[in-house]
């Protein structure tokens, strides 16, 4: 891929690496990963050796009881990972009206899906590591025994959850453990976890089947049981890993691979289907608008169709078909106009991207959703669960209807790159529904404009919301502003920087060299070997 060498107005400028880099959103998860390579890891003991560190220094995205998504190019070949986990058996529209909810609450027991990150790190180290998960997991248990400092971004987060869950304790009193563990910070506060480090221990002693059958399991079910939960041994025991085929679009020669649902990716790619034949030369108020209206145009799809795989009623390669995204091409004209999507909820999601000295190159993302999850923290343990159920319809007419033993619809999702079956690299921006918008957005810089990694991280973003509304960077030229304004986008300028997603991007050029950049909107941090 080429690109140019100059960074984006007054950003910084790409890594350069011949030996292997990691990408991410905290430098200690990021040094976690280069630890491993140097031990001599490859790229996937990497990504979960960071991926397991952030559960540590970056909980207000992410954890244990969260699930995780990858696509990697290892070993000469693409992979595809979907460690999403499935509803409680006992989960119900019945259940939930039993317990006096008329729709799905984002806290408390009730959106606890059953984990899959425990089981990703164990399944990816088992199939493509070159160390043992107790090595791998090392740092992470070193960050969560001895302590680490609170950055600003985690700060700001960690404050935000604990005045949320202050409100939302009365209402859900399973929730009131996560103040125990979790309380409040302020950035430069050592924080200390060790009931964390304990559990990531025997996560790794065990190969991860505590947490699904072994004394882990034991401890979330007895809460369960104690306080209103709906997770059962059975529940735990039955969780496996999916190994998947990655779904690709070819965008101006580049083939662009997602995760075929129930995760969202396949949004940003029937968006680049609907522009992969126009040509845009500059970054005007044509190009975003046209960038905007094909997103919601596959939002609308998405919203109605994607679910759990084994319940959709419409299939992902008609959802891609060349001449059906043609026909959505032509339905876009020179105004914004309203479509009809679901309610796109905030999310709360780490992503990260490693690469070594053999070629090999891993996308990986992880989340509990929503910052810290559902808020239950499950006693001995720290271990916080997720919140995905949150994500299910009570529509009983839609593929996402509530229901037992189902994935629900899934916002986060690992992107990457090849072109004529060889790797370009890994790529991916975090944050809720903003997650495809910005596979988009980062995905037409490197390719359409020819921009370098760090460039192409940097440059200003917009956020489809709802309706007409478009959210756009402080910094977005203002003049293409006032431009989709006169198109009707419904235009609102945004001060919060990562209301616009944290993104890293890792390329590998043709003489092996690798090429990189990290998220200037939060805490980024990009090392290299």
């Amino acid at each position: 891929m080429k690109h140019n060498n100059y960074p984006y107005q007054n950003s910084r400028y790409s890594v350069y690496a011949k030996n292997g880099m990691v990408a991410t959103t905290h430098p200690l998860a990021t040094e976690a990963g280069i630890e491993v390579l140097k031990q001599g890891g490859n790229a996937m003991d990497a990504a979960v050796a960071t991926a397991a560190t952030l559960t540590v220094v970056e909980p207000t995205s992410n954890g244990i009881g969260g699930d995780a998504f990858m696509i990697a190019w290892m070993n000469g070949e693409l992979h595809g990972m979907n460690a999403s986990g499935q509803s409680p058996d006992k989960v119900s529209m019945e259940t939930l009206k039993a317990h006096g909810c008329d729709e799905i609450p984002a806290y408390g027991w009730l959106p606890v899906n059953v984990p899959g990150v425990p089981a990703a790190w164990a399944g990816l180290i088992e199939k493509f590591g070159r160390l043992t998960l107790k090595e791998v997991l090392k740092p992470a248990i070193h960050a969560a025994r001895e302590g680490y400092v609170i950055t600003p971004t985690v700060a700001k987060f960690w404050q935000t959850a604990h005045k949320t869950f202050k409100r939302e304790v009365e209402n859900f009193p399973e929730i009131e453990h996560w103040f125990e563990v979790f309380g409040n910070v302020e950035a430069g506060d050592v924080k200390t976890l060790p009931k964390h480090a304990d559990t990531l221990e025997d996560i790794a002693n065990t190969n991860a089947k505590s947490f699904y059958e072994g004394d882990l399991a034991d401890k979330i079910v007895k809460y369960a049981e104690e306080t209103g939960g709906l997770v059962t041994h059975r529940d735990l025991k039955n969780f496996e890993v999916e190994y998947v085929k990655p779904i690709s679009i070819n965008y101006k020669g580049y083939d662009i691979h997602e995760i075929p649902p129930n995760g969202q990716g396949i949004a940003a790619l029937m968006a680049l289907g609907i522009l992969k034949d126009d040509n845009f030369a500059e970054k005007d108020g044509h190009y975003y608008h046209h960038q905007i209206e094909a997103m919601k145009q596959a939002f609308s799809d998405t919203t109605a169709y994607v679910s759990d795989s084994d319940h959709m009623q419409v299939a992902s390669g008609d959802m891609l078909d060349v001449e059906y995204l043609q026909t959505r091409r032509k339905e876009i004209t020179a105004f914004a106009q309203e479509r009809v999507h679901g309610e796109l909820p905030k999310g709360g999601t780490v992503y990260l991207a490693t690469a070594d000295n053999e070629g090999n190159m891993v996308s990986y993302i992880q989340s509990n959703y929503m910052g810290f999850g559902s808020g239950v923290v499950v006693p001995e343990t720290g271990i916080a669960l997720q919140n995905r159920g949150h994500n299910f319809s009570i529509d009983e007419n839609h593929p996402n209807y509530i229901g037992g033993g189902k994935k629900s619809f899934h916002t986060i999702i690992p992107g990457f790159i090849t072109k004529d079956k060889k790797p370009v690299g890994p790529f991916g921006v975090m944050g809720g529904y903003m997650q495809p918008q910005g596979h988009l957005q980062v995905a037409m810089n490197l390719i359409d404009h020819g921009m370098n990694p760090q460039s192409a991280l940097d440059a200003p973003r917009w956020q489809f919301m709802e309706g007409l509304r478009v959210d756009v960077e402080d910094r977005f030229p203002m003049d293409v502003a006032r431009e989709l304004n006169r198109r009707g986008h419904q235009i609102n300028v945004s001060l919060e920087p990562n209301h616009f997603g944290r993104g890293q991007v890792i390329i590998r050029q043709d003489n092996g060299a690798y090429v990189g950049g990290t998220e200037s909107r939060t805490d980024g941090s990009i090392s290299i070997y």
